[in-house]
């Protein structure tokens, strides 16, 4: 079973004015909850674990857009130092795609993806991710992956979240496993803002509502 760096229930963070946060979101964030060198440092390991499982074939990196970018663009520069750097390499290719989910308060998941999924029949699939919650949409991509018939298919997501509306789906590798907290940055957003905050922090409730007209349905 694969594990993260567990992020205890009682962990509230760290002081955000020890960190450079950008002054336009200062009065909207309670904490920092993960400082962008730890994401980093966990990173550059996650990256050294899928290599060496998935390090003997091509491998096509799928970015689920758009949350994933960041995370995706820095585990590749991870993977790609190893590849020029280590004892053996591999090709990466990479694709993208985007998923709209339905219906989230039922069992299963209905979901729409926008992207091309047809050429990966028969490659070795990375699907990269930002954050897994209840796990649903996930196992209906994968479901939908399945029907291209990959050789193989792992899932990395930077973030799980400990819920209990989660059916117990736990991806390949996990960078952290998190409380069920409202956090934003590196690239996780809310009505996409705070795509452009580095570290992972916490969101104040009356961000919410600062931010939530004409929200969107979240992935």
């Amino acid at each position: 079973m694969a594990h993260g760096l567990q992020i205890k229930d009682e962990e509230s963070g760290y002081n955000k004015n020890l960190f450079c946060i950008p002054k336009h979101y200062e009065e909207d964030l309670e904490r920092v909850f993960i400082p962008h060198g730890l994401i980093l440092d966990r990173t550059e390991r996650l990256a050294r674990d899928i290599m060496q499982d998935m390090g003997n074939n091509h491998i096509v990196a799928l970015c689920v857009l758009k949350g994933g970018y960041k995370f995706f663009a820095d585990l590749l520069d991870h993977i790609k130092a190893l590849n020029q750097n280590g004892d053996k390499s591999v090709p990466i290719t990479v694709d993208f795609v985007r998923i709209k989910s339905y219906c989230k308060d039922t069992p299963t998941e209905k979901i729409s993806i926008v992207g091309e999924l047809s050429t990966l029949n028969g490659k070795n699939v990375l699907v990269v991710e930002d954050i897994i919650k209840t796990g649903r949409t996930m196992k209906a991509l994968l479901s939908k992956l399945k029907d291209n018939e990959p050789k193989m298919v792992k899932v990395v997501s930077l973030l799980i979240k400990r819920t209990y509306r989660s059916p117990g789906y736990r991806p390949d590798y996990i960078g952290f496993e998190i409380p069920d907290k409202f956090v934003v940055g590196y690239a996780l957003d809310y009505n996409e803002y705070f795509r452009d905050l580095n570290h992972i922090c916490i969101l104040k409730e009356r961000a919410k509502e600062k931010y939530k007209s004409n929200v969107r349905l979240l992935e």
